[in-house]
C-alpha cells in the first residue's frame, strides 16, 4: 500500500537493523526511559522473526529504501483470551502529521479483526500526546491497570479497544 509517497508493507528479515535503529531513535527523541520500554525489549532486533508467527504481523513504512517507522499486531502477552496488542507503534518525524498514523491504525485493526481478535490492548506514556491522540480517535478507551504482562513496566498508560 502506498500513502503520501511512502509504502506500507509486511517486515522483511532485512528490515531488522533498520526498524530497531528507528524505534530507539524515536524513542531517545521522547525521551523515554531506556529500562522498562521498548527500547530494552530484546526483541527489537528481531522484529521479523518476532512476527513471523501465526496471528502476528508487523508493518514496515518506508520510502526510498529507508525505514521510517512501522506497527505491529499479536497476541498480547501472558493474557488469556482474544485479546492482541498494538505494539511498537513508532514513526520518525519525516512520517508524522500526514496521515500515516491513521492508515497504519485501520491496516492493523483490520488485521486483528481477520485474525479473530476480539479487543486490542495497547500500553504508551503521557507525553506521547500525538499518539494518545490517534488511539482516542480510533476508539481506544483509557484503562485503570495494565492487562498481561508486556514487561514494559515505565509504561503507564494503558487503553483498549473493542474490535
Amino acid at each position: 500500500m502506498t500513502y503520501n509517497n511512502f509504502t506500507i508493507r509486511e517486515i522483511k528479515l532485512e528490515d531488522n537493523p533498520k526498524i530497531a535503529q528507528a524505534i530507539r531513535d524515536i524513542l531517545i527523541e521522547f525521551g523515554v526511559p531506556k529500562v522498562g520500554t521498548a527500547y530494552a525489549d530484546k526483541l527489537l532486533d528481531t522484529l521479523f522473526e518476532t512476527y513471523n508467527i501465526e496471528k502476528a504481523v508487523y508493518y514496515i513504512i518506508e520510502k526510498d529504501g529507508d525505514v521510517y517507522g512501522g506497527a505491529g499486531i499479536k497476541q498480547l502477552e501472558n493474557y488469556d483470551g482474544k485479546v492482541c496488542e498494538l505494539q511498537k507503534m513508532y514513526f520518525l518525524p519525516e512520517a508524522r502529521g500526514i496521515g500515516l498514523g491513521s492508515k497504519m491504525m485501520e491496516l492493523c485493526l483490520k488485521k486483528a479483526k481477520e485474525f479473530g481478535f476480539e479487543q486490542c490492548y495497547l500500553e504508551t506514556l503521557p507525553y506521547m500526546e500525538d499518539a494518545r491522540k490517534l488511539y482516542k480517535k480510533s476508539g481506544f478507551k483509557n484503562l485503570n491497570e495494565r492487562m498481561g504482562d508486556t514487561g514494559h513496566y515505565s509504561c503507564n498508560l494503558w487503553m483498549l479497544k473493542d474490535l
